[in-house]
């Protein structure tokens, strides 16, 4: 069994019963899961949908070389430059990613 279904909830081991429920459901094919009460995600469904507002990304450290007029830049609405640094290189990722 893998180690993600082992507890239900920290601290709190699964039941004997609960063990075999999963074992029997780990082993069962795809193709035999009823979806049917649950409904398909159309377009409309994310089009208003947004990060997780608790979603911190790792961060790595690094060293880059920037135009000094780029640095200037950044840095004219003071603090938090490596953020927007960081923010305008996600747009520009996401940007190129979808293709626009």
């Amino acid at each position: 069994m893998k180690s993600n279904v082992k507890r239900i909830a920290r601290g709190k081991p699964l039941s004997d019963r609960q063990k075999r429920e999963i074992s029997a459901l780990a082993v069962k094919p795809d193709s035999e899961i009823d979806f049917s009460d649950i409904p398909r995600l159309d377009h409309d469904f994310f089009k208003n949908a947004m990060r997780n507002p608790f979603y911190r990304p790792v961060k790595r450290q690094l060293t880059v070389r920037l135009d000094a007029d780029v640095i200037a830049w950044l840095r004219t609405n003071g603090k938090g430059y490596q953020t927007r640094l960081n923010r305008l290189l996600r747009t520009a990722m996401l940007k190129e990613a979808s293709g626009r």
